[in-house]
């Protein structure tokens, strides 16, 4: 709690700076560093489902890969094609980390622990997810090439496709918690008889799910990067650090999406009642502890996904999106709010 008077001579706007600043420096550092070992750990588990090892060379059992490969890509040569639009090439990989990593502000890793606890941050992180793809879009079309033009097409329609479906999944949970605050969701759930809305909200939460891996062009959703057809997509020309950045800014968008999956789907930092009164001492459990057990299933469940789906053609992608997630979703919506009508007809909780 932030002090109304002075504290060790020090003014009160000069404490609030000081604590948001610890807040984003222990986001960005925590984040980042799981989105280094994300890279080693989709390696490894998918090596082990094709029967490999993965890396294995670089420390003990391959576990300094992801500083290997850091090291790598800083100091590779950046290369520029000719006819490039040289100031669009290099602000793009830029404008879509920094939409990735905006989109953390309004994430709740444990109850209390926010950057910004704002009344509307599921439409914050929806703002930011769409912002993420101007990075896409600007990088495959500033390369000049047919390749990276295509890739660039295909992300923006594929945008366009799911992040409607994205939000509508979501919008059952908004209507059960009463709320678009995430630490409001989640203290909901925490209220809720089975301790996560995944149990009243199975549908909204299947139409999430493909709709996030979708919306981060993960496998088997990946048509903007489809190497067989476009090489690498819309990062096909770029090398080096620039091309790091896209990869950071696609799994940092993957850890975003799992978050929000936990935060309002499966209870957030809080453990159903009933698991508590049957295991009383499972409370003296971090709640930071139990919100990162949730997450690194979800993200395992990527990997899961990449490993067993071979890519799907374009059109097929396209008709998931418009003829069966949009309806689903809207049948969720008013299935939910007959329930809610019907159960608390004043419109209390």
């Amino acid at each position: 709690m932030i002090p109304e008077t002075a504290m060790f001579g020090i003014p009160q706007w000069l404490w609030t700076i000081a604590v948001i600043i610890v807040k984003i420096a222990i986001v960005l550092g925590g984040v980042m560093l799981h989105v280094a070992y994300a890279t080693y750990f989709e390696r490894k588990v998918i090596g082990r489902m094709q029967n490999r090892l993965g890396p294995m060379v670089v420390g003990p059992y391959g576990i300094l890969q992801p500083i290997a490969d850091g090291i790598k890509s800083f100091f590779k040569e950046d290369i520029i094609p000719t006819n490039a639009d040289k100031p669009i090439f290099f602000m793009a990989p830029i404008l879509g980390l920094m939409a990735a990593l905006s989109s953390l502000a309004v994430v709740p890793f444990f109850n209390g622990f926010v950057v910004a606890n704002i009344n509307i941050g599921l439409l914050f992180l929806f703002a930011m997810s769409s912002l993420a793809v101007y990075g896409v879009i600007l990088g495959g079309w500033s390369s000049n090439s047919k390749y990276s033009f295509l890739g660039a097409l295909r992300a923006s329609a594929q945008v366009i496709s799911y992040e409607v479906p994205l939000g509508l999944s979501l919008v059952g949970v908004m209507l059960m918690a009463g709320s678009l605050n995430i630490t409001d969701i989640v203290n909901a759930q925490s209220r809720y008889p089975g301790g996560m809305y995944i149990t009243a909200q199975w549908l909204g939460f299947f139409v999430f799910v493909v709709s996030a891996i979708a919306e981060t062009n993960r496998s088997p959703f990946d048509l903007p990067e489809a190497e067989t057809e476009l090489i690498a997509g819309f990062f096909t020309e770029y090398s080096g650090m620039r091309f790091a950045l896209f990869f950071m800014a696609e799994y940092t968008g993957m850890i975003i999406m799992c978050s929000i999956a936990v935060l309002c789907f499966l209870g957030g930092w809080t453990l159903p009642p009933f698991v508590l009164k049957l295991m009383p001492f499972l409370g003296a459990v971090p709640g930071v502890v139990w919100f990162a057990m949730k997450l690194y299933v979800c993200i395992f469940f990527y990997y899961w996904i990449r490993a067993t789906l071979p890519r799907y053609r374009y059109d097929q992608l396209m008709s998931i999106g418009w003829k069966v997630l949009i309806p689903l979703a809207l049948v969720n919506i008013v299935i939910t709010s007959l329930i809610k009508m019907l159960v608390h007809p004043t419109g209390t909780p």
